[in-house]
């Protein structure tokens, strides 16, 4: 991992502060991030699953260090991605959303250095980043944030050192410590600044966000909408926000939907949301990250009707801190602890009988189980996934959300269709413990419109025809 405490001297040009608050309601558009599509389905496909079971994995288990507790992780493809306009005057960036982490970050200055960001194959400059950075020199409000700002304590929580500010407290000029975040595959680092934030009808001036100089896996910043001090929701004292997840078929489109970000105190008039209160994790003392994810309550799961009987440790947060659903919009396929993925994907094999399995297939995605589908077969039937909630929410996935379709060649005259639903590890192997048991994924709600409301504390959703 290319990462450098030493990289902060490249930011001794930054200046000074700035501007204004945010009025009740703010609407941007969300939409995927545009990416180097791989050649091949199956490929596609397998980096899909790889991806959102590492993801899994970090969220499971995030790996604390001696700069940040709170994690960012996430993936260029099957994310999406809003625009953000920082500084005085304005840069505008791409940033991915992401409700499982709470701190915001872009790439930063002119030497800005990215390793295996861009993910296309023809680059000739595998650590040129495939979108321009932040430029704090050329904003008039930049402000490197002071280590005895109580910001600083929000990223390093109470590992900040402010060594040099013992002596002279009042005069002390010392910077907050860079940050180096860690993750599943991937890292960030930088510094610190206070920045204006500007909105589309409202400026925010004081924002925390983090000035990344190097990263790794990569491709744009980090919006972080998770539960955390530092989250773009806490920061602007939001009451809720809520978008809709555009449908992948969408990828590489300027199709888009709106985010709104909402500071009224009113509940939501008119959508006919289902709601389902969001639930605490309570082991946080060991794994503060917990904290910032969005817990949900889950009472079962049905395939075609048929209830999936998931032990109950599986769906609850436990003592020890492991299980437990949380929603999490960085996560692309939909991550299931082992015990509960077998008793799901073996339903969805008895129900399935008339199918070939296409172990091939489930060799090269990483998927299973997948199905041999063609057009000569006049009807193709598959059972519904179902996810009930706690206060009588249900969430009825259609087929599109569910399967994953892989044409065996160009013509499309034949395909296999997966489960798009991961696991770590197989049989035999060492299961991964702690964290969440179940991460509902951005796939599986693609053309859902959901509200994170965080004044009422619930999570609402509703199923649409499309989100554009």
């Amino acid at each position: 991992m290319a990462a450098s405490s030493s990289s902060c001297s490249l930011l001794c040009f930054l200046s000074l502060l700035s501007l204004l608050t945010l009025i009740s309601s703010t609407t941007i558009p969300i939409s995927h991030f545009h990416k180097y599509p791989l050649p091949l389905p199956y490929q596609n496909l397998n980096y899909l699953a790889s991806s959102s079971l590492t993801r899994a994995h970090h969220l499971k288990n995030p790996q604390p260090t001696t700069t940040t507790t709170t994690p960012i992780f996430s993936h260029s493809y099957g994310a999406y991605s809003i625009s953000l306009s920082f500084g005085n005057p304005s840069q505008t960036l791409p940033f991915l959303l992401d409700t499982g982490s709470d701190f915001t970050w872009f790439p930063c200055t002119h030497h800005y250095r990215c390793d295996n960001c861009s993910f296309s194959s023809s680059t000739t400059n595998p650590h040129r980043s495939p979108i321009l950075p932040f430029i704090p020199k050329l904003s008039s409000s930049s402000k490197i944030l002071g280590c005895l700002n109580p910001k600083c304590s929000w990223i390093h929580r109470s590992n900040t050192q402010c060594n040099d500010c013992k002596q002279s407290s009042n005069n002390c000029t010392q910077i907050c410590p860079p940050y180096l975040i860690l993750y599943g595959s991937g890292s960030t680092g930088g510094i610190a600044l206070s920045e204006t934030l500007n909105l589309p009808n409202n400026t925010v001036h004081d924002f925390l966000v983090g000035c990344s100089v190097f990263s790794s896996f990569q491709p744009a910043g980090i919006v972080g909408f998770g539960r955390g001090l530092l989250s773009l929701p806490s920061q602007l004292g939001l009451s809720k926000f809520s978008f809709c997840f555009l449908s992948h078929h969408l990828d590489e489109t300027t199709a888009n939907s709106s985010l709104v970000l909402d500071k009224s105190s009113k509940k939501s008039q008119g959508l006919n949301l289902s709601y389902t209160d969001f639930v605490k994790n309570p082991k946080l003392a060991d794994k503060p990250a917990f904290s910032v994810y969005y817990y949900v309550a889950l009472r079962h799961i049905s395939v075609g009707g048929q209830r999936v009987k998931v032990p109950y440790r599986y769906l609850s947060p436990q003592l020890d801190g492991s299980g437990g659903t949380i929603v999490d919009s960085g996560t692309t396929f939909t991550f299931m602890s082992r015990e509960v993925f077998e008793l799901v994907a073996a339903e969805f094999r008895r129900q399935v009988k008339k199918q070939v399995r296409a172990v091939g297939v489930e060799a090269m995605t990483g998927l299973r189980p997948c199905f041999n589908v063609s057009k000569e077969m006049k009807t193709v039937s598959f059972p519904e996934l179902r996810f009930h909630f706690k206060g009588g929410a249900e969430m009825a996935l259609p087929l599109e959300n569910i399967f994953a379709m892989a044409w065996e060649d160009e013509k499309r005259s034949g395909g296999v269709v997966c489960l798009t639903v991961v696991t770590d590890g197989v049989a035999g192997e060492r299961e991964l413990v702690g964290g969440p048991s179940i991460i509902l994924g951005n796939f599986q709600m693609q053309n859902f419109h959901v509200e994170f409301d965080l004044r009422n504390d619930r999570f609402g959703f509703r199923r649409q025809q499309s989100c554009n």
